[in-house]
């Protein structure tokens, strides 16, 4: 199966209908298999006074609650309706990460894979109401331990999802995260810990981290993308723009082509190469009829299609059947 790549849309659409959609042409164009955003209701998510995140700070240079933050950037569940219709028509999965048990009540009949954000890694209500959904679960575990995705996984299976549905992903919930403190070795740790399937949520700058997750294994990227950087916004710096979201999808697909089957052997594209490059058990002067092989006599050069070299031991001390010229195939 393909690695499953999701532009992360987000909020990025800055509480715009219109630009979600050109958000989602965007992801058309650049080749992923879905796009995703972000349902909520926002008094049902925060309280008035929870403060943002100092990136949302630093991103947005607005001081204000994140009740103020997210009730700006909210979409109204008629609208997401619409979205849906839209990637409907122009061939392109659509998700959206319900943020709390109502809009993943409302979503239900919209998508037929939930994605559970970081910040629902250890909300037990929530992982249990999503567990009872029984749709395909792509979990999030930013800011968690391997202690907090064993119980999470607990949460949603005893409610009824099955573990051939879930995928965890690795992820570090920093926008942007530092390159030190990615840690791709530990996706690898989750999926074996579990024997689940694993990928990797990036939000990193650039494209190197998501590439390097697909050649470790992962099997499904999530990566946040935008129309403008400089637009304003919590996520957009730490997005990618649309150029650099197809350059990363088409080297998504070549290092999947590029991982192959696992078996050593001689390419198709390198068997023409084997008589030119690989070598033979040359005479390395004239040899007469009857005289004794030894390493003054003979030596190793191109091309193949003479004795091979890893018989070298078999042929020194033997006798010549007959009169060789230098550089003359043994």
């Amino acid at each position: 199966m393909s690695v499953f790549i999701i532009a992360e849309a987000g909020v990025n659409h800055n509480g715009d209908i219109n630009l979600a959609k050109k958000l989602i042409d965007v992801a058309v164009k650049s080749g992923v298999d879905a796009v995703k955003f972000q349902t909520w209701k926002t008094e049902l998510l925060v309280t008035k006074e929870a403060k943002q995140a100092d990136y949302q700070i630093d991103n947005t240079e607005i001081e204000e609650s994140q009740y103020d933050m997210l009730k700006r950037l909210e979409l109204s569940y008629v609208e997401f309706k619409e979205l849906k219709a839209y990637c409907d028509s122009k061939n392109i999965i659509f998700l959206s990460t319900p943020d709390e048990s109502t809009s993943a009540d409302f979503l239900y009949d919209l998508q037929d894979i939930f994605k559970i954000g970081s910040g629902e890694l250890t909300n037990l209500p929530y992982l249990r109401h999503i567990g009872k959904l029984k749709k395909k679960v792509i979990l999030s575990t930013g800011m968690g331990d391997i202690r907090d995705i064993e119980d999470a996984l607990s949460i949603l299976m005893d409610a009824g999802t099955q573990k051939k549905d879930i995928t965890i992903l690795h992820a570090n919930t920093e926008y942007p995260t530092p390159i030190e403190d990615v840690n791709l070795r530990a996706m690898v740790t989750i999926g074996k810990t579990f024997d689940i399937a694993y990928g990797y949520s990036d939000h990193t700058l650039g494209i190197e981290v998501p590439i390097g997750a697909v050649a470790m294994g992962a099997s499904c990227i999530e990566k946040h993308f935008t129309l403008d950087k400089n637009m304003e916004g919590p996520d957009h710096k730490a997005s990618l723009e649309p150029n650099e979201l197809k350059a990363m999808v088409k080297a998504i697909r070549n290092i999947e082509i590029a991982l192959g089957s696992s078996i050593k052997k001689p390419s198709n594209s390198e068997i023409p190469n084997i008589k030119v490059v690989r070598k033979s058990i040359v005479a390395s002067c004239s040899i007469k009829k009857g005289e004794k092989f030894s390493e003054k006599n003979l030596i190793v050069k191109r091309p193949s299609g003479g004795i091979s070299p890893m018989r070298w031991d078999e042929v020194i001390g033997t006798l010549a059947t007959k009169d060789y010229s230098e550089d003359e195939l043994i």
